[in-house]
């Protein structure tokens, strides 16, 4: 596909005339959980593309935290091999691992070994921050969140002057429920400002997810379609097909409900629903999203379906059942897959269902979301040989291709009027030069810039918990049982009766 030369990437804008990207000011980033799998796999390569941009300032710097027993040139050798693979493994980009950049952020990084609730540990970080700019990210256990925030501003790191900034960046689980996530929120802000706490979701990271805005509100034949008098339905999807891995223990805790729900998969609701902010100031657009997220109406047990992997097979491969995965208990009643149906009561939105479906071990691993619109009348077709028209639905592909695909009727070519579905398929890869990337470049560089528009905000998070509370009480209840499907289908039956006693279904799961 030939690229107009008129062709804009966002991404590249830039404040200044010359057209290069700005670089973020000097800055100290203080990862906790340093030497941990989050930093070497994502925030690294991540940073490491920021460096590739000309994104990161000159007086840039990292320090890792942890417990283990590691010294800086350790901790560097590690990161350096982790960047090897990482652009090893995207060969098909044309990409190289870039030496000087490399090593320029390389240089820059260094090992502090302390534990989370020494005391000693803060006044060491206190003598390496001084007055400057500092961001801390907690690539740690929710459990650490509290005891690090606690012990920043009794160490006094969270406090921020005219001339410096101290922001706090939290990976989910924000919260295992309401109350603790209620209770979450109470601990970060008897210590931070809101304004410094950046609750961090990678899903809103990924191009597609922040084209959703762009796309409603830049474009004039999308947003007046974009209500109830011309939207059949919505449907959100996030397949997996992998399992649980080594992580039963974490996730006979968890279930695919309080994974992917109230954060990534209400996050994409949000985005899809908000009515326009007046602005792209950060708050403008947090607070259009809590709006649509408070109106939801409170959904039952009986709008939703929990499902269980058993054995199966993927591509070919056998695949063993849910209760068979190390450390999961073999009567465990703990979910793997989750559709839902919700209603948005407000104007816009009224009598359209949103349908949501996420789930592991399923055909294809997928994200999207797909906008049904309604059909158009069939009388002008009645006395040809059309018998059915082609379902008008937009799809924006999040993962693992980006995109977005318009499905409609044209005519078939002859000299009978019969109609025939066509696609147009717009990808990120053919229109725009893309390079290996994480979903986490945006998102820091926006925390170092102090841009929070892609951050989840307090209530947001209470908000997407208050939808799926009553679901989690029911189940704790036992009401509703655990359905079962074999790994390598797209879910359980009862996911698609969900949606039967509608009159509708779901969109396959096909490539």
């Amino acid at each position: 596909m030939d690229v107009p030369t008129n062709s804009v990437n966002l991404s590249d804008q830039s404040d200044d005339d010359t057209g290069r990207p700005t670089p973020a000011p000097p800055c100290t980033m203080i990862i906790f959980g340093g030497g941990g799998d989050l930093t070497r796999r994502l925030l690294m390569p991540a940073i490491y593309n920021l460096t590739c941009a000309g994104l990161l300032n000159q007086d840039f710097s990292i320090v890792a935290v942890d417990w283990a027993e590691m010294d800086t040139e350790h901790l560097r050798e590690q990161l350096g091999a982790t960047i090897r693979q990482f652009v090893a493994q995207r060969r098909a980009t044309a990409v190289t691992l870039q030496e000087d950049e490399w090593n320029w952020l390389c240089q820059r990084v260094s090992y502090v070994r302390g534990s989370f609730d020494d005391p000693a540990t803060y006044q060491r970080l206190a003598e390496i921050c001084g007055t400057g700019n500092c961001v801390f990210y907690l690539a740690v256990a929710a459990r650490f969140f509290g005891t690090i925030v606690s012990q920043l501003d009794a160490a006094n790191l969270t406090h921020e002057t005219e001339q410096s900034f101290r922001r706090v960046v939290v990976e989910k689980p924000f919260g295992s429920d309401l109350g603790s996530a209620r209770a979450l929120n109470a601990k970060l802000l008897a210590s931070l400002e809101e304004s410094q706490i950046y609750r961090i979701d990678h899903y809103l990271g990924k191009e597609t997810v922040q084209n959703i805005l762009a796309l409603r509100f830049s474009n004039g034949f999308f947003e007046p379609l974009w209500n109830r008098q011309n939207i059949d339905h919505v449907q959100i999807t996030a397949a997996e097909t992998v399992g649980v891995e080594k992580r039963g223990r974490f996730y006979e805790g968890t279930g695919a409900l309080r994974d992917m729900v109230p954060n990534h998969i209400m996050q994409l609701l949000a985005m899809v629903a908000m009515e326009a902010p007046a602005s792209f100031d950060a708050d403008a657009v947090r607070d259009e999203k809590s709006k649509v997220l408070a109106a939801i109406h409170e959904t039952t047990y009986r709008d939703a379906v929990r499902g269980q992997y058993v054995a199966g097979a993927i591509a070919g491969r056998p695949t063993p059942g849910y209760r068979e995965e190390p450390d999961v208990a073999p009567d465990s009643q703990t979910e793997t897959f989750v559709a839902m149906k919700l209603s948005i009561d407000n104007w816009r939105w009224a009598g359209v269902p949103f349908y949501l479906r996420t789930g592991k071990r399923l055909t294809l691993r997928k994200t999207e979301i797909a906008v049904h619109f309604k059909q158009a009348p069939y009388a002008l077709f009645r006395d040809t040989p059309v018998e059915k028209l082609t379902p008008n639905i937009m799809v924006l592909q999040i993962q693992p291709s980006e995109g977005v695909t318009m499905q409609f009727s044209a005519k078939l070519p002859g000299p009978v009027v019969k109609l025939g579905g066509v696609r147009m398929k717009f990808d990120y890869a053919d229109w725009f030069q893309e390079g290996p990337s994480t979903g986490y470049e945006t998102l820091i560089y926006d925390c170092l810039i102090g841009d929070a528009t892609l951050f989840q905000r307090a209530d947001n998070v209470e908000m997407g918990w208050r939808v799926v509370q009553p679901i989690l009480d029911a189940w704790q209840a036992s009401q509703g049982e655990v359905c079962q499907y074999e790994a390598g289908r797209p879910g359980p039956t009862e996911a698609d009766e969900l949606l039967a006693r509608d009159g509708r279904h779901w969109l396959r799961l096909t490539a």
